[in-house]
């Protein structure tokens, strides 16, 4: 089965929770604090294995999340960083972030792409100890990693995309100019998923050509195949459009090459504007009338056309010839860039990290943080010091300011999860 399109939950690591600690030492009175640092959250990092060809690996595991630092210890120790996760896709796929369609990363290069970043760890009391605070009770936790819905779409590294109706000989001539065995028949469908073929010219250069399956009128209404597969064409540097020249079928070649070119153009309007070399195949079976018509119509639109048979391989060698040539003018592979958050997104992003939303029940007032939770936890409420601690996040995030615009009045219960105070202006 070629899987080319899956879709999965990454999360890096949560950084690990700054420690509280005192120094104990026989005959030291008073050692101070020494809860050490948490260590940083694993990355998630994805890495090219060309040993992969699809993404089904994906279609049954679709939760990847990367170990949490560890904790912070006594006698400042720090806590380990957590290893990385390593995810392996095959060259050419593009991660995209599923929410908001933002690419990610091009995993076309060897190098190692880190799309989702570890938490850094948490401080431990020893930072917070001062002249008038010298046994803090509290400390930081570990930052939390990111997460991200990503999309992966697979789209084949290749130079050429070999694009026509079924049946036309597109799998034939990929057959006799590579080395690539894909199934042929005499019946429409018969290619399935993208081939590909690895074309050499002469004793030092070759390219890559890229079988793709048939198209038919009506593919972007979901007719046939569809657009399935025409991701694979995007990153081509040149279409190569086969059309069946003899009629043999009862088709028209010169309307069936206008219906093709329709259905690129509703796919996306740059892929419809890629430079092109026609293949008129089969044109051992086609009267000198009809290969004279087709190639006059070719010639009007400014387009290179090859009059080939890729059964009895006459005329392909002109064709790769001239596809070689045509390729030397052009620029290489495509690469789709990594693309920055917007100013919105970032805003929204930095909004996200401190969002609350407060509810008023019965005279108590409910705040509901998600990221308060985390600073509960190495808090100790019965100390003064983390308190007051406690009480500047309330005052810098806002909540403070929320409370007293919803009306809140000295004596007023205060529940943050499992916490409750009383409002004191």
């Amino acid at each position: 089965m070629f899987v080319d399109q899956a879709k999965i939950y990454i999360k890096a690591g949560d950084g690990g929770d700054g420690a509280v600690s005192f120094h104990r030492e026989k005959y030291v009175a008073a050692g101070g604090p020494d809860g050490g640092d948490g260590g940083k959250g694993g990355d998630v990092i994805f890495k090219v294995d060309d040993n992969i060809s699809n993404l089904i690996d994906f279609r049954y595991k679709k939760k990847y999340v990367a170990e949490k630092g560890q904790n912070g210890g006594a006698k400042n120790s720090y806590g380990r960083s957590a290893d990385d996760l390593v995810i392996k896709v095959p060259r050419g796929t593009v991660i995209k972030d599923a929410d908001t369609g933002r690419i990610l990363a091009d995993m076309s290069a060897d190098e190692p792409v880190v799309v989702a970043h570890g938490g850094k760890g948490g401080r431990g009391n020893a930072h917070f100890a001062t002249s008038t605070r010298q046994i803090p009770r509290f400390a930081k936790p570990g930052f939390r990693g990111e997460e991200f819905n990503v999309q992966l779409e697979l789209k084949l590294l290749a130079d050429v995309g070999l694009v026509g109706f079924p049946n036309v000989g597109k799998s034939t001539l990929i057959s006799v100019v590579s080395a690539a065995k894909p199934k042929i028949a005499n019946y429409h469908f018969t290619t399935l998923t993208p081939v590909l073929g690895v074309v050499k010219v002469g004793e030092e250069r070759s390219f890559v050509m890229a079988d793709i399956p048939g198209l038919i009128e009506g593919a972007s209404e979901g007719v046939g195949l569809g657009h399935e597969f025409l991701r694979h064409v995007e990153r081509c540097r040149l279409i190569v459009h086969v059309v069946d020249v003899s009629g043999i079928e009862g088709r028209d070649p010169i309307e069936d090459f206008e219906a093709i070119n329709k259905e690129l153009a509703n796919f996306s309007e740059e892929l419809a504007e890629a430079p092109q070399i026609v293949a008129a195949n089969k044109s051992d079976m086609a009267t000198d009338e009809q290969k004279q018509r087709f190639k006059e119509y070719i010639d009007d639109l400014g387009l290179p056309c090859y009059e080939i048979s890729a059964a009895t391989t006459q005329g392909t060698q002109e064709l790769i010839y001239g596809v070689n040539e045509k390729l030397a003018e052009l620029p290489p592979v495509k690469r789709f860039e990594a693309q920055p958050l917007t100013k919105e997104e970032v805003e929204r992003k930095n909004t996200n990290n401190r969002e609350f939303s407060i509810t008023v029940e019965d005279g108590v007032y409910f705040v509901e943080a998600d990221w308060l939770y985390d600073i509960l936890r190495v808090a100790d409420m019965d100390d003064y010091s983390s308190l007051q601690y406690f009480q500047n996040v309330l005052v810098s995030s806002g909540i403070i300011r929320k409370l007293e615009a919803m009306g809140i009045k000295e004596g007023d219960t205060v529940a943050v999860f499992d916490f409750e105070f009383e409002y004191i202006p």
